[in-house]
């Protein structure tokens, strides 16, 4: 989709610091400045197809939504963050805080969080 910043990002068209990518999915760490990093290490992992969100899902996307979390896992453990922990989040919707419309998940980590980040 051209207009959606996640796309452009997997088609190359905008740089990102890009931590793993393959077939299915692509995990991209924010930078330090970006107004939406929640936490000391914040990163997203997202498929590839473009979805909106969770609600465009069903069982053919089940492969790259594995794959989304054990992404986020090994990069987590890569980060040692293993031992201390880390969330996963998914936003769906506007009720639920979501800003762009292509599912991604967030993977907030490197000090203790609270119930809102």
């Amino acid at each position: 989709m051209s207009d959606c910043v996640l796309c452009q990002i997997v088609d190359g068209k905008l740089r990102a610091k890009v931590l793993y990518q393959d077939d299915l999915v692509l995990a991209l760490d924010l930078p330090q400045d970006h107004p939406v990093r929640l936490a000391p290490v914040h990163f997203l992992v997202i498929p590839k197809e473009h979805l909106p969100s969770a609600r465009e899902t069903d069982t053919r996307h089940e492969p790259a939504l594995g794959r989304l979390v054990t992404v986020a896992a090994r990069i987590a453990r890569d980060m040692g963050m293993e031992s201390t922990g880390y969330r996963l989040a998914s936003n769906t919707g506007d009720d639920a805080g979501q800003t762009v419309f292509h599912l991604h998940l967030h993977c907030l980590g490197g000090r203790k969080l609270g119930p809102e980040g």
